[in-house]
């Protein structure tokens, strides 16, 4: 189990979605980096995030935490994020890291009203999203990470 999560982490390292993965104070059952989204507001920025790995992993799916705030309707303010691909009646022991990485990028960069853990700011989405959008765009602003820059190409 410890191989093939050491094996996903060189693979989630290799993915150009997030930067700076490593374990978290050498355990290789969590990580944390930084997710950098491709959309406006959020591509300003760059989101720290860590991914919880369950000793009985594969079997059992990994748990994502942002650690950064951000104006968004699919993460709650404690950055628990609504993720059904690493939901009990979703997870596939197939599953890759990166796979669930994945995934948590295209939350951020797509808000959707149906994968909700803030209803207030899904039904401002929904209702006023000039407004959602404009807040969502000040709040990275005042609470995202600075991108790190590109690695130089070969």
């Amino acid at each position: 189990m410890a191989s093939r999560i050491a094996k996903e982490l060189e693979e989630a390292r290799r993915w150009g979605g997030a930067r700076e993965l490593r374990p978290v104070e050498g355990h290789v059952l969590r990580w944390e980096g930084l997710l950098l989204p491709n959309n406006p507001p959020y591509n300003a920025g760059a989101f720290r995030f860590e991914l919880a790995f369950s000793p009985h992993h594969p079997l059992v799916p990994p748990h994502a935490t942002l650690h950064t705030s951000i104006y968004h309707p699919g993460v709650d303010l404690d950055g628990r994020v609504c993720q059904p691909l690493t939901s009990a009646q979703h997870w596939a022991p197939t599953t890759r890291a990166t796979q669930v990485l994945q995934d948590l990028l295209l939350l951020l960069d797509h808000p959707d009203p149906q994968r909700v853990m803030r209803p207030d700011l899904a039904r401002e989405l929904q209702e006023q999203p000039e407004v959602f959008w404009r807040r969502a765009e000040e709040h990275t602003q005042c609470h995202a990470e600075r991108r790190p820059p590109d690695p130089p190409g070969p």
